[in-house]
């Protein structure tokens, strides 16, 4: 393993809100930029390709369409890529898989330290508390496309992996109706321009125990998705997370 210590990085969904914070988090290790329009003198292209052989590893916080063509192309040119695009399909994330296989890919559904932590501790209360009623709660500016949100769901399997139980057999995103003995709810707000805030809550008949993150600024993703980048520029294929990262 050869890890490279200045990596070149490139952004893909620069022109979006966290793709642009990413650009200027990035600073003179910013190579380039895909988006949907391609302007030359911010080398800023809609090929990924070409992209990926001006960079050592791409950040990645465009679109979850895109994700299958991303994964072909920064395979094919060896360039590392920290995924932070969530609401894939069966589909794009098998395309993600079958890349990791030849280069390192990071993949996070949050990069907030903080929230990375917030996972672990979900994980300890899923296994603490197996009998306890879990809920997640989640409020998001109106422009966000996806629901739950992929840290919602990245919260619920982490309670389902420290139960022992598959998410599939017990995630609950329809709250219509009786609820079942084991379930893990969901609940989704969409208004205004809230960053992101996570609540899980634990309830039992006589306590409940809540955990919570509140993102104010969204710059904490662009900073915590440099991190995950040059963490991961030269590292050997496989398909790290965000806890990888942040370990000593």
């Amino acid at each position: 393993m050869t890890l490279i210590s200045a990596p070149r990085i490139g952004i893909a969904g620069i022109t979006g809100r966290l793709g642009t914070l990413c650009a200027e988090e990035a600073g003179s290790a910013l190579a380039g930029g895909l988006s949907r329009t391609a302007d030359a003198q911010r080398n800023i292209t809609t090929d990924p390709a070409t992209l990926a052989k001006n960079c050592d590893v791409v950040i990645d916080v465009s679109h979850a369409t895109t994700v299958p063509a991303h994964a072909a192309a920064f395979a094919q040119a060896g360039c590392a890529w920290a995924l932070g695009t969530t609401g894939l399909d069966r589909g794009a994330q098998d395309a993600v898989n079958a890349a990791a296989q030849h280069i390192p890919v990071l993949q996070a559904a949050n990069f907030s330290p903080a929230l990375t932590l917030f996972l672990e501790l979900a994980r300890q209360l899923g296994a603490g508390l197996p009998d306890y009623d879990a809920e997640i709660l989640e409020v998001h500016h109106r422009q966000k496309l996806d629901t739950p949100s992929g840290t919602a769901l990245a919260i619920g399997k982490a309670v389902a992996e420290g139960r022992g139980v598959a998410f599939e057999d017990v995630a609950r995103t329809d709250q219509n109706g009786l609820r079942p003995d084991g379930a893990i709810g969901f609940a989704s707000l969409r208004g205004g321009q809230i960053v992101g805030e996570h609540d899980l809550v634990l309830m039992a008949a006589d306590e409940q125990i809540t955990l919570s993150h509140r993102a104010l600024d969204r710059r904490v993703f662009a900073r915590g998705a440099l991190l995950a980048a040059k963490w991961l520029a030269g590292r050997p294929a496989g398909l790290y997370t965000m806890a990888d990262a942040l370990k000593p």
